[in-house]
């Protein structure tokens, strides 16, 4: 039996109809955030993003179409956590993707913390001859090791870098000293960001993104916390949303989207506007990476 007046389904955009083989995203929750070192709760985070954009309207006045309708979207069930081990999630989340890929299509991860990422480059890197790495994030992510694991939220991308040597951070605004010495041309921070305008953040991405294939990891800590508040280690000072927007828009006109996974949204009780960004900014993400904008 069918309701009548049923709730939209419970998936990423509440779309009615679902089809993985026709689907050219996959959308993987994983509500995992084993290794957070401030505060826990983003492991509730895919289920907050899916929940608000059951509620969104799915016409975009940007592109002129429903952009779901013109690119198909399969959300999967959620990833169980391995609670084993951080590589053992590792792990756990690269056999998954490794799947998605393999179908030709492209994973997008609904974080749970910045972990998660590590997991899918590690899928992209076993299969890419060459892709460079767009990292949006308020820290550096550059320890080698934290909190005895090298598989932290914190040393995100010192994994990354071993197996991608094209590798572009944005929107950093916290740092260790021997990270900032050691990764100084594979930043741009906050403080200069801020004397830019987005045409020039995105030329100086494109530069230090060589090739044509891109995997996107987007820290939600990058956004000002105005904005975002609902991240475990919100830092001052940040992007704002139409800021990320036009950069992703920018990014995303050049270069082939093989991958992505956003992060950290730990929900606060009662504050949904941040959830709901998050889903809008998706939405468009996928906009950018398989349609022509609205002349």
């Amino acid at each position: 039996m069918k309701i009548l007046n049923a709730m939209p389904p419970y998936n990423l955009f509440g779309l009615e109809e679902q089809d993985y083989k026709t689907a050219k995203v996959v959308v993987v929750p994983v509500p995992y955030d084993s290794t957070s070192s401030y505060k826990v709760g983003s492991r509730e985070g895919p289920r907050a993003i899916i929940e608000a954009s059951r509620s969104m309207e799915l016409y975009s006045e940007e592109f002129d179409e429903v952009i779901s309708d013109k690119v198909g979207i399969f959300t999967t069930e959620e990833l169980a956590p391995d609670l084993n081990s951080p590589e053992g999630m590792v792990n756990r989340i690269a056999k998954e993707v490794g799947l998605i890929l393999d179908d030709k299509k492209l994973p997008l991860l609904l974080g749970g913390e910045h972990t998660i990422a590590v997991g899918a480059v590690k899928a992209v890197a076993k299969r890419a001859k060459e892709f460079s790495v767009l990292h949006i994030d308020a820290h550096a992510d550059s320890y080698d090791e934290f909190m005895s694991t090298r598989y932290s939220h914190a040393c995100v991308m010192a994994r990354i870098r071993e197996m991608c040597k094209s590798c572009f951070s944005i929107g950093v605004r916290s740092i260790n000293h021997d990270s900032a010495d050691r990764y100084e041309k594979q930043i741009l921070y906050m403080k200069d960001m801020r004397k830019m305008e987005t045409d020039e953040v995105v030329k100086t991405i494109l530069k230090n993104c060589k090739s044509e294939n891109i995997y996107i990891t987007l820290d939600l800590d990058a956004l000002d916390p105005s904005e975002m508040p609902s991240t475990g280690t919100p830092e001052p000072g940040g992007m704002h949303y139409d800021e990320l927007k036009d950069v992703l828009k920018g990014v995303l006109e050049k270069k082939r989207l093989i991958a992505m996974d956003v992060n950290e949204l730990s929900p606060i009780p009662g504050i949904v506007a941040p959830n709901y960004l998050v889903a809008k900014l998706l939405y468009s993400a996928i906009g950018y990476a398989f349609l022509k904008r609205k002349a």
